[in-house]
Parts: C-alpha cells; structure tokens; sequence
C-alpha cells in the first residue's frame, strides 16, 4: 500500500484501538497532564500541564502536516478508556524505515496487555502493509522499564547515543538505539509477540 499522511487508519484487536490523534482527544488526555506528570519524567517536552499538553498535540499534528510522523491515540478496549498516545516518527518512505515513540499510558494501564497489543498492531502495519525494512526505537539509557518492555517485544539493542538529549529536568542524557527489521519479524518475532498479546 501507499502510505498517505491524510488517511484515517485505524489499528484494532479485541485490547486495542488505536487512531489518528487530534485536538478534539485533548479533554480526555489532559487529567494525564494534571494528575500523572511524572509520565514525563526520563524526557523533556512531555505535556506535563495542560497548556503543554496543548503544544505537544499542536506539534504532532504539524510534524503529521509535514509528513515525518502519524500520532495516535490508543485507547483500552478492555477499560473502555483512553489510555495514552504514541506515534510513527522520523518516517522515511524512502528508505523504508520509521521510528515508534513518544508512547506514554496512564499508571492503571501499564503493566497490562495494553502496550504489547499496541505494538503488536503497530509493528503488523509498517511491516505488512506499508512494506517498510527496519522499525527502529529509542529511550533514555536510565529508562529501565521501558527498555526492558522494548527487549520484550523482540527488540535488539544497536548502542548508545551519548549526551543525545536532556530529560525533563534539562539534564544531558544518553539515549539507548533499538530495532526490529522486517526478516526478524517475520522469522519468529510476530509470532513470539503474538502469543504474549
């Protein structure tokens, strides 16, 4: 398939949904914003208030504008809630590779089936439908947890970019380079991640 920045598409199993974010999901994110700032913590530019909440949907949806990222919204099929966002970034249909990231959920969905079912759908869709060669991911190097969930999922560590980027207390960081690429995927990873979902 094409892939097309203007498309509507919308990822779903029986866990969960994920579409295209927009302003209109900022009243349900924002008691993310008031009550759980400390999502944000390992990296800067998190919507840790509402007013930032507000730039952070504005910038993703001018990243989506200029075509190098598609911000979604997940949503908890099983709570019936909105549960976080994440997105594809630094898209390059050119070299048939892109980044997942900026995925964050509330307190009372991490540790579910939430993320690997997210990623599981994600992953599904830029190997299998847009055709793309490498997924890659990225996290500060501090980032235990979500280092350990991305080795989970069956992603292999690349290194280490040094003093990459500051968190969100404007410290310099080190930020950890993982991947999956496409013959991995469909060389067991799909189907390991798939009986975890």
């Amino acid at each position: 398939m094409t892939f097309n920045f203007k498309e509507k598409y919308i990822l779903e199993n029986e866990v969960v949904r994920l579409e295209p974010l927009s302003m209109n999901h900022f009243d349900a994110l924002v008691q993310f914003s008031i009550n759980e700032p400390e999502l944000w913590s390992f990296n800067a530019n998190g919507p840790d208030s509402p007013e930032d909440l507000k730039k952070y949907i504005e910038k993703a949806l001018s990243q989506k504008e200029k075509l190098v990222e598609y911000p979604f919204i997940v949503f908890d099929k099983i709570k019936n809630k909105i549960a976080g966002s994440t997105r594809f970034y630094n898209i390059s249909l050119e070299t048939k590779n892109l980044e997942i990231g900026f995925t964050w959920y509330g307190k009372e969905f991490q540790g579910t089936l939430l993320n690997k079912n997210c990623k599981y759908l994600l992953l599904e869709f830029a190997f299998e439908k847009m055709n793309l060669e490498r997924v890659g991911f990225r996290a500060n190097n501090l980032n235990k947890k979500s280092i350990n969930a991305m080795k989970s999922i069956g992603c292999i560590e690349e290194g280490i970019l040094r003093n990459f980027s500051t968190d969100a207390k404007g410290d310099r960081i080190d930020a950890i380079i993982l991947s999956i690429i496409k013959n991995e995927w469909f060389n067991g990873t799909k189907e390991n991640l798939k009986n975890k979902t």
